[in-house]
């Protein structure tokens, strides 16, 4: 056996189902065994993978045991001359594998490789090369030095920004996205340390392999995909001090007391500054900008009241403590309808502040019909201050955007999307992207067959983003477009548009826009109630209708068969225990949510008569197909039942 491919998957079936297409294809032609460990993931992984996969050794644990431990397990079987651990968010060429046999061969004293690695927008990935986290290397890492100057010979030691990327070199660490190595040096070092959960292990390997006389190499004659599909975010703090978990492990296992001593105090002033850096930057990007929407919203109500009292209607004259109270209540009820109805999801789109405004609009005025005679002042006044209101927003995030500060949102309409790949690549595109919800077309692809309909060759693909709007590309690999091209491609058109990835035998499209954010995935089976604004609406109806329910609550014990349980069930909703609708059945594929009083058809689950499969089906209808309004008709047309036990 020649070699052995090890991946442990968690949560990341899609990315994983591409990574195991390119590595079929990169060890065509070698004796070569592939397993998968899978830690417990929560998305029907194994339903997913294994019917498709089934040359692949494939082990399901029930619990996460961690990257190291998971790698040993599969170790222990594994029987190549070469072992290599790869993550399940990488694609790697046709010829990778081959090459590195080849570098093995050259350099005699080579114990382990690593390789060039791009991310999902084609950038290289610093991590690809690295050296050990001695206490003032890992200091300069943590606390933004390294990143601030990552070609200097002292501050960017950590990822050897120095060393030239295009060019082999021995290095201290290998990164586990990629590690190739000997298995007779795996005989003499071991595993990986299982003391370490995650992050770090890598490192150990690497110390370990040098310590038995064995040289670590950066081989940078291939490049591979690493999307960073499940990866931590990395600006968060607990990423932070995971990373500081395991470089204090590490260094206290292999450096002497008197320099883990100082790692130890280096590495907490570091954590500090980090920590410090990361909730300032949470707050501007969560609580900050609520504040300053709230600060602008409010002063446009000032400006309105100036601009209404000073040229419109001047002869009258306002109450300024009722203006007061009226102008925050009013910016209380625009920014509670922006955030449920999307204005403060992680990308901006200009479709969701146009739509709060609106809502808030018409609320502010019913609230305003309902206020007693006296308490009254203008709907004119109250009009232009919310127009104010929209300008200054919209203004706002025009700056933030331009700062980029803020990211936009591609909306559908927006999408300008061309494909590399055949006509027959064309529509198998536009069929997935139809399933997953998106009913904009792909405008033209590019052929690497230079077919009659195509908008050209590939070889004029650059020229063809520099003349078009394109603002999304959708590489397709196939027998006539190989993963070793796509991968060029990708480091070519990175900075031009957004890259998406689909290969031959696969039901998705996978990609992912930063290195520091889970990767994006589109498929057949999109859920609408996996979307963040559908959740957030669900559970606005579940909080608005069990707080009506409680303070009503006498008059249900009149109308209602089960009175105290309606009550019961309303203090369960309202503290986020149970939701009044859901599913039937626990299924890890369905998107998470409460406990329901209801299932989808109205019944409450003990009355439902209906086989498990029938449940199921039921289940995944409500999830794809999810409206806020059917919950609110399923709960008042079902409201006898909603006590039911």
């Amino acid at each position: 056996m020649q070699l052995s491919v090890i991946i442990v998957n968690y949560n990341v079936k899609y990315f994983l189902e591409q990574c195991l297409l390119s590595v079929q294809k990169a060890v065509g032609g070698i004796d070569a065994e592939v397993f998968v460990v899978d830690n417990a993931s929560s998305d029907g992984s194994r339903e997913y993978l294994e019917p498709k996969f089934t040359n692949i050794h494939f082990a399901w644990n029930k619990e996460n045991i961690g990257f190291g431990k998971a790698c040993n397990q599969a170790l222990k079987q594994a029987s190549g001359n070469f072992v290599l651990f790869l993550n399940p968010d990488t694609v790697v060429p046709e010829d990778c594998f081959t090459a590195c046999f080849s570098f093995f061969q050259q350099i005699p004293d080579a114990g382990a490789i690593g390789i060039r690695m791009l991310d999902g927008s084609g950038k290289f990935l610093p991590e690809s090369k690295r050296s050990f986290p001695s206490p003032i290397t890992s200091f300069y890492k943590l606390s933004g030095l390294s990143s601030l100057f990552p070609k200097s010979k002292t501050f960017g030691r950590y990822h050897l920004g120095y060393l030239d990327q295009h060019k082999n070199h021995e290095v201290d660490v290998l990164a586990g996205a990629f590690m190739m190595i000997r298995k007779e040096v795996l005989a003499k070092t071991g595993g990986f340390d299982e003391s370490f959960f995650m992050y770090g292990e890598d490192v150990d390997l690497s110390y370990r392999i040098q310590k038995a006389g064995y040289k670590n190499y950066y081989f940078s004659d291939r490049s591979i995909l690493h999307f960073k599909g499940e990866s931590t975010k990395k600006s968060s703090v607990n990423y932070v001090r995971m990373f500081y978990d395991a470089m204090s492990l590490f260094v206290r296992k292999h450096y002497s007391s008197s320099r883990a001593g100082v790692f130890s105090s280096l590495i907490n002033a570091a954590i500090w500054v980090r920590a410090l850096m990361s909730l300032m930057k949470r707050f501007i990007q969560r609580v900050g900008l609520l504040l300053l929407d709230a600060v602008l919203i409010f002063l446009s109500y000032m400006l309105a009241k100036f601009v209404w009292t000073s040229y419109i209607r001047p002869e009258i004259v306002y109450m300024n403590k009722l203006l007061w109270i009226s102008f925050v209540v009013f910016s209380f009820l625009f920014l509670l309808v922006s955030y449920y109805t999307g204005l403060y999801e992680q990308k901006f789109r200009y479709k969701n502040l146009w739509q709060s405004s609106f809502v808030s609009i018409l609320i502010i005025l019913a609230v305003y019909s309902l206020l007693p005679e006296e308490y009254r002042f203008s709907r004119g006044l109250v009009l232009l201050g919310a127009m104010f209101s929209y300008l200054f927003l919209y203004l706002w995030r025009r700056l933030l955007l331009y700062a980029d500060i803020l990211e936009k949102a591609i909306d559908e309409d927006d999408y300008f999307s061309l494909v590399a790949g055949t006509e027959a690549d064309l529509i198998k595109i536009n069929n997935l992207l139809h399933h997953h919800g998106r009913s904009q077309t792909i405008q033209g692809f590019v052929s690497p067959l230079n077919e009659p309909k195509s908008l050209g060759r590939l070889d004029e693909l650059q020229q063809l983003l520099q003349n078009t709007p394109a603002n999304e590309l959708i590489l397709c690999q196939s027998k006539d477009l190989s993963f070793a091209q796509i991968i060029t491609l990708y480091e070519q058109t990175g900075k031009k548009v957004k890259l998406r990835l689909h290969a031959l035998g696969s039901e998705s499209i996978i990609g992912s826009d930063s290195k520091n954010e889970a990767g994006e995935v589109l498929h057949q089976e999109k859920m609408q109630l996996s979307e963040e604004v559908n959740l957030r609406l669900k559970r606005l109806i579940d909080v608005s209708t069990s707080a009506l329910f409680l303070l009503s609550f006498p008059f249900h014990f009149i109308f209602n068969r089960h009175g105290l349980g309606l009550l019961q069930h309303s203090i369960s909703v309202i503290t986020g225990r149970k939701t009044w609708v859901g599913f039937s059945t626990s299924r890890k594929h369905l998107p998470s949510i409460p406990t329901s009083v209801l299932g989808p058809a109205g019944q409450p689950h003990h009355l439902s008569h209906l086989k498990e499969e029938g449940l199921l089906l039921a289940d995944e209808w409500y999830a794809r197909e999810y409206e806020p309004v059917y919950d609110l008709t399923t709960i008042f047309a079902n409201y006898q039942k909603l006590g039911s036990k």
